[in-house]
């Protein structure tokens, strides 16, 4: 890989291929604040990237610093690289890839007008007006203005106007919100993992029989709320499992880890050191962590369904 200490440009075009930049592309004057950059091969840029337009056509990409893109972030449909970017990555425009084969990591937060993204792992949250996720995994929530579709990802929790699911998706946290119904396809799902064992699967151990995902009833675990200012009202729905949760008040769920683990997950690459789990020996390291999550996402890794009863004897006392 050849090191570039200096970048100097006759047109508004860059080509990155075999580089390793040892500062920013950042413009310099007007008329660089126009650049469009494509990436054609290994690529590592140690600073923070702006660009008019930031194309990924091969090769594995890095980004250590904040991308900023003023129209379009895009892969390729046929790349079939990693891209990673370790800081926020911020668009007026989109962000889009729709490649297959490809694989993108994003250390922290994801703010567009427009964001379609295909097997991505997202430590923070996303941001935009419309959102589109097929096979990806967003440890914070996705917060849409207009609408959201899901198809077989997991996220922690989701806000939009209209939301629409196909296949099996899953949320980590007890509640997740829309305006209108959720329009669910046939054979179409919602898993609530907030009660799963997750600290005893990341570590290979026997998951908690008090533990498990909860199959969210689209109809039956919906609460409605109307929201009030005094000028404005609004009505908002909830997908809830807040009343099974209370329930499990009744155990010890510190046990299970999953606010240490989810911690971890969403400081990504910002960890500063690398922890350990209770056992002292399994890591937390931003790479297994999304290797694990996607692995419940595919059903590598296999997550028991909850059993909903407890003794109402036992919650009087």
């Amino acid at each position: 890989m050849k090191e570039l200490k200096e970048i100097k440009f006759n047109d508004n075009l860059l080509f990155l291929q075999d580089n390793l930049v040892t500062s920013g592309i950042l413009p310099q004057k007007a008329a660089e604040l126009a650049r469009s950059i494509v990436v054609k091969g290994e690529t590592i840029v140690q600073g923070s990237v702006f660009a008019h337009t930031l194309t990924l056509q091969a090769g594995n990409l890095e980004i250590q610093g904040a991308t900023y893109v003023q129209n379009e972030l895009y892969a390729d449909t046929d790349y079939s690289g990693n891209a990673r970017f370790v800081k926020a990555v911020a668009s007026a425009g989109s962000i889009v890839s729709r490649a297959a084969k490809a694989s993108l990591s994003f250390g922290s937060d994801i703010n567009a007008k427009s964001v379609v993204l295909y097997n991505a792992f997202v430590s923070g949250s996303i941001y935009a007006d419309e959102i589109t996720l097929k096979n990806c995994v967003v440890i914070g929530g996705v917060f849409a203005t207009q609408e959201l579709n899901l198809d077989g990802c997991l996220v922690g929790t989701f806000n939009a106007p209209m939301v629409s699911i196909t296949g099996d998706n899953g949320i980590l946290l007890p509640s997740a919100f829309s305006i209108e119904p959720i329009n669910a396809a046939p054979l179409a799902s919602l898993y609530n993992y907030s009660l799963a064992d997750l600290g005893a699967l990341y570590q290979g151990k026997e998951q908690s029989p008090e533990s498990g995902k909860i199959k969210v009833n689209l109809k039956d675990d919906e609460l409605r709320a109307h929201l009030t200012d005094g000028e404005v009202n609004k009505a908002l729905r909830s997908y809830t499992v807040v009343g099974k949760v209370l329930a499990a008040d009744l155990i010890d769920t510190d046990k299970f880890q999953n606010h240490f683990l989810l911690t971890a997950a969403a400081l990504g690459p910002q960890l500063l050191r690398t922890y350990n789990m209770s056992d002292g020996q399994t890591k937390l390291t931003p790479e297994a962590l999304s290797e694990f999550f996607f692995g419940i996402l595919n059903g590598k890794i296999a997550v028991q369904p909850m059993d909903g009863h407890f003794s109402l004897t036992e919650l009087t006392n």
